[in-house]
């Protein structure tokens, strides 16, 4: 088990039934924030621990941008890639955007044309001219590495880790995000699948690899296990540990039992949900709550150690 380096003191109260929490979280460890659903964990910890200088604070909230968003102009990964298309064909970076010169005229670059419908609701249908590619034909006449612009951004995150790590493809500012993207689990989203068909959890991730470079030395996530398959929980719990390692603090509000066996340390609130909940029932370790079994989640972390 780590050591805490220093704590950070809450001193709030959970938004379900305002009863005072008075609890000492340490630092420079993983931390889990465990309990049953509503006992309060996230209105406790978002509100007691604002964003702001030193914090990253990353939920399940919806992404700004619009529908023509996607993982590669979320993160900046785009913006290596043109210029790898453009230094190869001496020809503009703009090109290879389809938010602009490159775009499709006739969807201006959606992909899909939208008919309003009146009172009904809308139809979008793909485009006939770039077939849903987004570009304009010319444009796909440039190619890097053998493939275009549009059959870069449909690989999946591990085929294009792969294609920018080398040959005549390497890029290294682009390789370096999407091992960050690869890092979070996200290896099988494509590069331009839009924003807006992502999961909640795969969202927080998404925002937790733009964040890892980040000079925060708190990082609170909520839930980031939402939707992932056990593989990758095992690899989030990989990062999670190089986080710390590197001297980052992470609190996370969870309640996949794999993160909470693997904690160095656990505040468990309830004992139940509303105004049953809201106190802090256990402070310790993940061996202690187990040991304990005086909590709801220490008996059901037991039965997943097999104590």
């Amino acid at each position: 088990m780590r050591k805490p380096t220093g704590a950070l003191p809450i001193r709030g109260a959970a938004k379900h039934n305002l009863r005072d929490v008075d609890v000492d979280i340490p630092l420079g460890v993983l931390t889990v924030i465990t309990g049953v659903a509503g006992s309060g964990k996230s209105s406790l910890i978002h509100g007691s621990i604002p964003a702001g200088e030193g914090v990253v604070s990353i939920d399940q909230g919806a992404i700004r941008g619009s529908r023509r968003s996607n993982p590669a102009t979320y993160t900046g990964l785009l913006d290596p890639i043109r210029k790898a298309f453009a230094k190869v064909h001496g020809v503009k970076p703009a090109l290879f955007s389809a938010n602009s010169e490159g775009a499709c005229p006739t969807c201006n670059g959606a992909g899909v044309v939208y008919t309003d419908l009146a009172m009904m609701a809308g139809v979008a249908t793909t485009c006939e001219d770039c077939e849903g590619k987004r570009f304009q034909a010319s444009v796909l006449d440039y190619h890097l590495g053998g493939r275009d612009i549009s059959e870069v951004l449909a690989m999946p995150v591990t085929e294009a880790l792969e294609f920018f790590g080398s040959g005549e493809a390497a890029t290294p500012a682009a390789h370096r995000i999407l091992d960050r993207l690869a890092d979070v689990g996200l290896g099988y989203v494509s590069l331009g699948q839009p924003l807006t068909t992502l999961s909640g959890g795969e969202r927080q991730r998404l925002k937790l690899a733009t964040h890892m470079s980040d000079k925060g030395g708190v990082y609170v996530l909520d839930e980031p296990t939402t939707g992932l398959h056990l593989a990758d929980v095992e690899q989030l719990l990989g990062l999670l540990d190089r986080l710390v390692d590197s001297g980052k603090s992470v609190i996370v509000i969870e309640h996949h039992q794999a993160v909470m066996a693997h904690a160095d340390w656990i505040v468990d609130l309830g004992p139940g949900a509303g105004h049953d909940g809201g106190r802090i029932v256990f402070e310790g370790t993940p061996a202690d709550l187990v040991a304990d079994r005086s909590t709801l989640t220490g008996e059901h972390l037991a039965a997943y150690v097999g104590a």
